[in-house]
């Protein structure tokens, strides 16, 4: 099991003895969630660059072209997806008078984006740990909110949002996006004996059992994302929204689903890796 999973596992587990009183039955170590395991949408992640560094973004640019091709980056995605071993990525503390890269981050993002103690994790962050050396930068990290993040990099704040960032005209507004370095899909995350999904095999067969719902169903997201935005709508994605649902939204889709665990939500949305290593960690 991956090295983030035993950790975010121990953090879910104190979460849940707390809602439920600390009850030791074995039998909650069953299986309690699943992902429903077809894409509801096609999106691109790339970073986030401030736009009146046009410098900077021509150099990422080059690098990533260079990783993409040289077989970098796919050695550190298996490191996450595969069976590598994680590597701890430091973040030094902000100093005006250093050539530093400061890159505003959402850490609730496993495995893009993780912490463990006073080191960050993910495939976004050991890329970004590249990144800085290729520039002779110093990396600074700012972990922050995830609907913080590109407006971070719009206010100067920072010079760089890599936080799994979908590519989106909205988010544009505040930054300019790289080229995209990994390609990404919405899905869905419901409990284990929930079995209205079971009969689907298209996207567009799920989405006929969500415009069915019931009113007043209630979905989890992680604020901000492109999740939220599938159960709200969003014209820039190109979503219609959920019909008759209630979008209720979380600092993290981790928090969001030990709540469908809690019997709080219907189910949950969220991005594919991110959904693949929440369900692992849920079910132990």
């Amino acid at each position: 099991m991956k090295k983030f999973l035993a950790v975010a596992l121990a953090a879910i587990m104190l979460f849940a003895l707390a809602a439920c009183g600390g009850n030791e039955d074995t039998n909650d170590t069953k299986t309690q969630v699943k992902l429903v395991d077809i894409q509801l949408s096609s999106e691109e992640y790339a970073f986030g660059v401030d736009k009146n560094q046009p410098e900077l973004l021509a150099d990422v640019n080059a690098f990533i072209e260079k990783i993409l091709k040289d077989g970098t980056f796919d050695a550190i995605c298996a490191k996450y997806l595969g069976d590598g071993t994680p590597e701890g990525v430091t973040s030094a503390e902000p100093d005006a008078s250093k050539d530093q890269l400061v890159v505003a981050t959402n850490a609730e993002f496993a495995p893009f984006e993780y912490k463990e103690g006073d080191l960050y994790y993910g495939i976004d962050m050991e890329v970004a740990a590249l990144l800085a050396k290729e520039l002779g930068k110093e990396l600074v990290i700012d972990n922050m909110d995830f609907d913080s993040v590109c407006l971070a990099v719009g206010q100067q704040k920072c010079d760089i949002a890599i936080a799994g960032l979908s590519v989106n005209p909205e988010r544009e507004e505040s930054v300019t996006f790289t080229t995209p370095y990994y390609k990404s899909a919405q899905k869905i995350i419901v409990k284990a004996d929930d079995t209205r999904f079971d009969a689907c095999t298209t996207a567009e067969e799920v989405e006929a059992v969500l415009a069915s719902l019931a009113e007043g169903t209630k979905i989890g997201a992680q604020t901000g994302t492109t999740g939220h935005s599938y159960i709200e709508g969003n014209e820039a994605f190109g979503f219609a929204g959920i019909a008759n649902a209630e979008a209720v939204t979380y600092d993290s889709a981790a928090l969001a689903t030990q709540d469908l665990v809690n019997g709080n939500l219907d189910f949950v949305i969220v991005d594919a890796d991110p959904a693949v290593s929440i369900v692992e960690t849920i079910n132990g």
